[in-house]
């Protein structure tokens, strides 16, 4: 497949978000676009749009046509947006915002839902697609991909439920991610080449009235964050849908979250990812269980595992091919393997994912991992979800703290403190054990769906 646009499963697809539906099918003879496709052969183009219905109609109808598609995910403001056109060498903007004055000279190009008859244009280029880390800190990397790269782990000729294995006779997928990020991209591209409907959350769309949405699509494919799911789980509109398959990839997939969701989803395949951005999807857990058996580094298919100072190391027709940014290190080593900063701990036949490399805490010398604290404190029937870090300390330089968010209908208070704390220390070393316990109305997510560790 050379385009996103010459898959035929793809003219099936519908987007279904709360102002309407998307219609992609509409595209092999309307455009979306305010100029002509074709007068965009060959240039550097960023994807700039409110919604990501639009984004998505214009990932379609210029794949294939411009040298490089840029697609930038919410939050990127006008400033920003400066800053990666110069790293992209931008040429134009599709967008379905006002264009703002930091836009410079480039072309602006309208994107929007009422589509004009258009000539279906030639599709003869390997575009590049260039995807934006969502780091913390920083401005973020400009990541390129190929659309065989982004595709590679798809298999639509297997089975259009993702070898689900569930006789699914309807599928319809659905995300919490926003699809211009990496793993909301996924999820798009999985439904635009099986051809199965998309239902996707607007901006700013509270959890309920998606929720809502979703049931009443009949959803059968659901992914999202740990943090997303836990975020559902809390809310009573969870009870309404009945997904048959459950992902999760982005953050650490504890024990806890995983029986949550098949206790809540008992006919449900519960399934966690490993993905990134640079090292694309690596592999899929199916029994139910954290961490991955170890036999993985030796039987997955198509990609390359090992383990070197405690990360772990992926090679694959999956990876990035470079980033943008010129001040960017080098994306692959010299042997073609992507470092993802994730350190793994092996225990009884299993890898456990301990944290990124550049999450650990110091602690009087000792190294602690938040995400392995806080896998102990969600076991805790009565814990919603923690989030541990530290606070400075003048006699060890720093302690462990955690914020600890409740069940509706838990009390916080000194017994469950103390509680809490029994819980690590039996399970964790004592440098690991938090010194104080602070009880929370909620822990805020970030706009990928992850616990904000700064601040």
């Amino acid at each position: 497949m050379l385009s996103l646009g010459e898959s035929q499963n793809l003219f099936r697809c519908t987007i279904r978000t709360a102002t309407g539906d998307v219609l992609l099918g509409l595209l092999r003879n309307h455009s979306c676009l305010d100029t002509a496709a074709s007068s965009l052969d060959g240039a550097s183009v960023v994807v700039w749009t409110k919604n990501p219905a639009e984004a998505a109609m214009a990932l379609v109808e210029l794949d294939g046509i411009v040298g490089r598609l840029v697609l930038c995910p919410p939050g990127i403001g006008p400033d920003l947006l400066a800053h990666v056109m110069e790293i992209a060498e931008a040429n134009a903007v599709v967008s379905d915002q006002p264009r703002p004055d930091e836009a410079g000279a480039a072309t602006w190009i309208r994107c929007q839902r009422d589509l004009q008859p258009a000539a279906r244009p030639a599709r003869t280029r390997e575009t590049e697609w260039v995807l934006l880390t969502s780091g913390t800190t920083g401005l973020p990397k400009l990541v390129a991909h190929t659309l065989a790269s982004l595709t590679d782990a798809i298999r639509v000729e297997a089975s259009p439920c993702m070898r689900c294995s569930m006789g699914c006779s309807s599928l319809v997928w659905s995300t919490f991610y926003d699809i211009r990020r990496y793993g909301g991209l996924q999820i798009f591209l999985r439904a635009a080449l099986t051809g199965a409907p998309l239902v996707l959350p607007d901006s700013q769309e509270p959890v309920g009235d998606f929720l809502a949405r979703a049931a009443a699509c009949g959803i059968t494919h659901l992914s999202g964050t740990p943090s997303h799911w836990r975020a559902a789980l809390m809310h009573p509109g969870a009870k309404s849908i009945s997904p048959r398959y459950v992902r999760l990839s982005g953050e650490i997939a504890d024990q806890a979250i995983l029986n949550n969701l098949s206790a809540a989803y008992p006919k449900a395949q519960v399934i966690h990812a490993f993905a990134s951005t640079e090292a694309g999807v690596a592999f899929e857990v199916t029994d139910g269980l954290a961490g991955f058996p170890d036999h993985y580094i030796e039987s997955l298919k198509g990609v390359e595992m090992k383990m070197e100072d405690g990360s772990m190391r992926l090679r694959s027709n999956r990876l990035a091919t470079r980033y943008l940014n010129h001040d960017a290190r080098p994306l692959r080593s010299a042997d073609g393997f992507v470092d993802t900063g994730d350190l793994v701990e092996r225990r009884d036949g299993r890898y456990f994912f301990m944290g990124r490399r550049d999450g650990v805490i110091n602690i009087g010398g000792f190294k602690v991992h938040p995400e392995e604290v806080e896998a102990v404190i969600n076991r805790h029937p009565g814990v919603f979800v923690s989030l541990v870090r530290t606070r400075r300390s003048p006699i060890t330089g720093a302690v462990v703290t955690a914020d600890v968010a409740l069940r509706s209908g838990e009390k916080g208070g000194p017994e469950l403190a103390r509680e809490l704390l029994g819980f690590c220390r039996s399970s964790l070393a004592g440098h690991k054990v938090p010194a104080v316990v602070k009880f929370v109305p909620q822990i805020a997510i970030s706009e990928t769906g992850k616990l904000i560790r700064n601040g």
